[in-house]
């Protein structure tokens, strides 16, 4: 029997590599034989993730042609490059099937292996198609859906399955409540936010007459470590953890009573998989606003609060901690509503999905 060869292909962020992870992780588990390779952008921290997982990892030099003004000219330049690239792994490697999980480094090469006539199927994590699957839609076989109503988008093609998440995230233990301490993890994405940073900092001094009563465990990105740590320092906050970014991030999860995010897809995921309740924060220039209707999903259900960047000021974002702080039965709530979105066996059945997407050929 040949061996089987998959690639799975995305990146740009943090949350369109984790889904590859998770998945590429349940394939092995299923055939251990079978030879993965990822591939992705050449962006510094998407080299240290993959290396921190051990896996086959091949940087390609891309960058994402929405929303870039002038500097589209530069990402025009590399498509050539990438697709040559992408030409050559196809041929070298010989998959038998092209996993594309989203973000402009899955759109050459799952393209070229359409082309090729290799099956193909991508991920979409977002309630709104993202702009490289939707410019892949003509070309893929199958498109897995976190969301149904993202089903029209594709076609026929689609499927709903949901989001693939580490399963780290869905065997967390339900979190022993102390109705005096409030844990809240705060992260701003894979590179950091510096809007919510700064949002955060700045909401300090409005906290303090409740801060023996927080802990707070924030991920600020490599850029803005050194000044928020020295703020919580400043402000009086002893029980806190700053870290560039937190590798394990669901063991933070597992702490936390609160999360404070933006909105991507595979956070959103998490969310739910974890059954953790957020203040989400969506990313405003976020391409196609897609993280504000992700957060909009999640409020709809009532299993999250949204706080928009244009109205978001320290005063009301420390009265939103507080209440939370204050109102454990919210929290309470917002977990039991999660609880129902939950999908089952996600990677499971995208890892079968594959797995007979390669023997029909």
């Amino acid at each position: 029997m040949n061996k089987k060869r998959i690639i799975i292909s995305g990146g740009g962020t943090a949350g369109h590599l984790y889904p590859g992870l998770a998945v590429g992780q349940k394939l092995k588990e299923k055939n251990p034989n079978l030879d993965l390779v990822y591939v992705g952008s050449s962006r510094g921290l998407e080299k240290k993730i993959m290396n921190h997982y051990q896996v086959d990892f091949i940087p390609m030099k891309i960058e994402g042609l929405k929303g870039k003004g002038l500097k589209i000219i530069k990402s025009l330049f590399l498509i050539p490059f990438s697709l040559l690239k992408s030409w050559i792994l196809l041929k070298r490697f010989k998959p038998d099937l092209v996993i594309g999980v989203g973000g402009y480094s899955s759109g050459p090469i799952v393209l070229l292996a359409s082309w090729l006539k290799i099956p193909t199927l991508i991920l979409e994590q977002n309630l709104k198609p993202g702009f490289t699957n939707r410019l892949l839609i003509p070309w893929i076989r199958k498109a897995v859906v976190a969301f149904k109503e993202s089903l029209p988008a594709f076609k026929g093609k689609g499927i709903f399955i949901g989001n693939p998440v580490r399963e780290e995230f869905y065997n967390l233990q339900p979190k022993e409540k102390d109705s005096h301490k409030l844990t809240v993890l705060i992260f701003g994405g894979s590179q950091g936010s510096n809007f919510l940073n700064k949002a955060v900092v700045e909401a300090l001094p409005y906290l303090s007459q409740v801060k023996k009563n927080l802990i707070i465990l924030h991920q600020t990105g490599k850029n803005d470590l050194e000044w928020v740590k020295q703020s919580y320092q400043q402000h009086g906050f002893k029980d806190v953890v700053v870290a560039p970014y937190f590798y394990n991030i669901d063991q933070y999860f597992q702490k936390s009573d609160l999360i404070i995010s933006r909105a991507g897809a595979t956070t959103i995921a998490e969310l739910i998989a974890a059954r953790k309740a957020s203040l989400l924060i969506p990313f405003s220039k976020a391409t196609d606003n897609h993280q504000l209707l992700n957060a909009r999903y999640l409020e709809r259900m009532k299993a999250a609060e949204i706080m928009v960047e244009e109205e978001l000021r320290p005063p009301l974002l420390a009265e939103k901690i507080i209440d939370f702080l204050k109102n454990r039965a919210k929290i309470n709530q917002m977990e039991k509503n999660l609880e129902a979105l939950s999908t089952e066996n996600v990677t499971e059945k995208i890892a079968c999905l594959c797995l007979e997407m390669m023997e029909a050929g």
